[in-house]
């Protein structure tokens, strides 16, 4: 009896919800704000751009600085690899899912 490692394809930077909850909100929208993304997440600031360093430092999503009048606007958006990234995640946790059943 051969069991296959039911995580093994699952990408460790998405262990964390934050981080999961960021990936999540950036496939679904073109662009987001700091502002929204720590709205929709209910987190403080700090913990929010930690996350957002690690997911850009890994190349998944972008940063673009603007500005909204004199107040700086940052926005993020999910890169191609990060798209790949996600998805390949989501089959992974879906396959893992049908493999226990």
């Amino acid at each position: 009896m051969s069991h296959k490692n039911p995580i093994a394809g699952l990408n460790k930077l998405f262990d964390n919800r934050i981080r999961l909850g960021v990936m999540s909100i950036l496939a679904v929208n073109e662009e987001v704000s700091f502002n929204d993304l720590k709205q929709l997440l209910e987190v403080t600031d700090g913990n929010l751009a930690t996350h957002l360093v690690s997911l850009e430092e890994n190349g998944l999503l972008k940063v673009h600085k603007g500005f909204i009048g004199r107040k700086t606007n940052t926005t993020y958006s999910i890169t191609k690899a990060g798209e790949k990234s996600f998805n390949d995640h989501i089959q992974a946790l879906e396959k893992m899912i049908r493999g226990i059943k």
